[in-house]
């Protein structure tokens, strides 16, 4: 029975230290910084959680309970997945409708947006404490409505939003030493080409965005809907795109130089053009391997790009060259080689849309939430041959709650917290890093309309621990015979994601991930030395 329990810890332990050192993302497939644990088995982790606070401002329909108060922190204890309230802000009716959140790769700043469909969405800083303190550093308009993603390039000079009722894109400039906004709008782009909307909104007798039925679809698809902006996680050159409204995903140039959004390179659809909507929602990298993933809202799948990176750098090379772009148009870096349903295939596709997609921070693991099916998708990521990067399906597993409309994992990677919006719930479940199954952990939080979970690792400047990296450690990023053959991402590419905190230098980054890797290993020997004594 020992033995088996060693078995197991040994695994789990190799699982936690690989994660550590060859992965960028987090379960956003955001990377973010794990925190040892206090001696009350709290950490310097929190978890910013949004809700919704006007429900008539919105292009969807929640039904659960309007929020007063649109802002909850929370301490979470990485001991057993609990997670202990700090604190409660945002006046309802002024940070109206929070409903994305990013992290800084830096600072203990976060950032956070509101969605209107009547009036341009604002983006407020603020800077956290480990005590839950939040205080509010600057506040910008986001130049369009229902705004709804947030990206930071990779020169943490500027934050792009996404503006999804208007379809519209803002580029704005922050300070890379403070966080907090250093002035309004300073380049947009619109889609539409300066069109107007033809769909109208909810309370002018425009539909509800929250059904998945033809007559909705019809509206819902009348206009564009940009849902999500990445830049390449390689150079950070091409913005990637999710049109909603339109079934494509938008490849354009970002000038890294001018800090704009300069040409639409080129479209494609997000799926199989089945004849049928898709809807693509949120687009997200592989940590190593050269593929990206789409979640389709509206038909329950998610595609599969490989990534045509030697393209990426060419226009990359002809940027920093100021070459002309208009070479580049029509030829895609992406290109269709799976769609898998996230869904069971006799369940009513009509009942059902997609949340998020996020890449598990290991990379084996591709993780989606089902609105209506009211569950979480996991797919294994295949990992050897011509096939490495598609998906084989997990399973299926109840968020306890309805409408998961977000989730996050912690700082381990080994505990999933998910926002049932409809259930006024955020519930917490143990991720198996071997299976990809996951398993009720018992800790459940009443949250009004949870629409949004943000992990922030909060880092002290104090308790740094400066450790130099090891030849071991080196050679996972020097060896390309490491890892099947393939090497990690270099830890200054930025994975794009949600709430992605990615260290600035190799070396810092290999110090700080061989540091945590230390600890968490010391503490799987002691819990390995409890499992192992003798039973009385």
């Amino acid at each position: 029975k020992n033995r088996n329990k060693s078995i197991a810890m040994t695994n789990n332990n190799q699982f936690l230290f690989e994660s550590r050192i060859s992965s960028i993302t987090d379960g956003g497939g955001s990377t973010v910084t794990s925190t040892a644990p206090d001696e009350d088995g709290s950490s310097g982790t929190l978890f910013f959680v949004t809700s919704y606070s006007n429900f008539e401002k919105l292009a969807h329909g929640p039904r659960g309970t309007q929020a007063k108060l649109s802002i909850h922190i929370y301490r979470f204890n990485p001991q057993d997945g609990s997670m202990c309230l700090l604190n409660i802000l945002g006046d309802g009716n002024q940070v109206l409708n929070p409903a994305f959140s990013r992290f800084h790769p830096d600072l203990n700043v976060i950032y956070t947006c509101t969605e209107d469909i009547e009036n341009n969405g604002q983006i407020f800083a603020y800077k956290l404490n480990a005590n839950g303190e939040a205080t509010q550093l600057s506040q910008v308009d986001a130049g369009g409505t229902s705004t709804c993603y947030l990206t930071i390039d990779k020169a943490r000079t500027h934050l792009l939003a996404v503006n999804y009722w208007d379809s519209t894109l803002a580029v704005i400039p922050i300070s890379p030493s403070t966080g907090e906004f250093t002035g309004n709008i300073h380049s947009m782009y619109d889609p539409k080409g300066g069109k107007g909307m033809v769909a109208a909104a909810k309370k002018d007798g425009g539909v509800n965005h929250s059904c998945n039925d033809d007559s909705t679809i019809k509206m819902r698809q009348a206009d564009p809907h940009s849902h999500a902006l990445v830049l390449d996680p390689y150079v950070g050159t091409i913005a990637y795109v999710p049109d909603l409204g339109k079934d494509l995903i938008r490849e354009f140039f970002y000038d890294r130089e001018s800090a704009s959004i300069e040409m639409e390179l080129n479209i494609l659809p997000s799926g199989l053009c089945t004849g049928k909507p898709d809807g693509p929602r949120y687009f997200e990298f592989h940590p190593l391997y050269n593929i990206a993933y789409v979640v389709n809202e509206l038909s329950s799948t998610v595609a599969v790009f490989s990534v045509d990176r030697a393209l990426i750098n060419e226009i990359a090379i002809a940027a920093a060259n100021r070459e002309p772009m208009e070479r580049f148009k029509g030829r895609s870096t992406l290109k269709l080689i799976q769609s898998i349903s996230t869904i069971p295939c006799a369940f009513p596709h009509s009942m059902n849309t997609c949340g998020r997609l996020t890449v598990h921070q290991s990379g084996r693991f591709v993780v989606v939430s089902n609105r209506g099916h009211q569950s979480i998708a996991i797919f294994r990521i295949m990992s050897k041959g011509v096939r490495a990067g598609e998906l084989k399906s997990v399973g299926y597993f109840h968020t306890r709650g309805e409408t998961p409309r977000h989730f996050q994992f912690d700082s381990s990677g080994q505990y999933l917290i998910v926002a049932n919006q409809d259930s006024d719930s955020i519930a917490v479940f143990n991720f198996n890093l071997c299976s990809g199954e996951i398993q009720y952990t018992g800790n459940e939080y009443r949250v009004p309309s949870p629409n949004f979970v943000c992990c922030c690792p909060i880092q002290d400047d104090d308790d740094a621990l400066p450790v130099a990296p090891t030849e071991a450690v080196e050679e996972m990023f020097q060896n390309p015979c490491i890892n099947g053959g393939r090497s990690p991402s270099p830890p200054d590419s930025d994975l794009e994601s949600e709430d992605s905190t990615v260290p600035t230098s190799k070396d810092a980054y290999l110090s700080e991930q061989l540091a945590k890797a230390h600890r968490e290993i010391e503490e799987l020997r002691r819990q390995l030395a409890i499992m192992q004594r003798p039973e009385e």
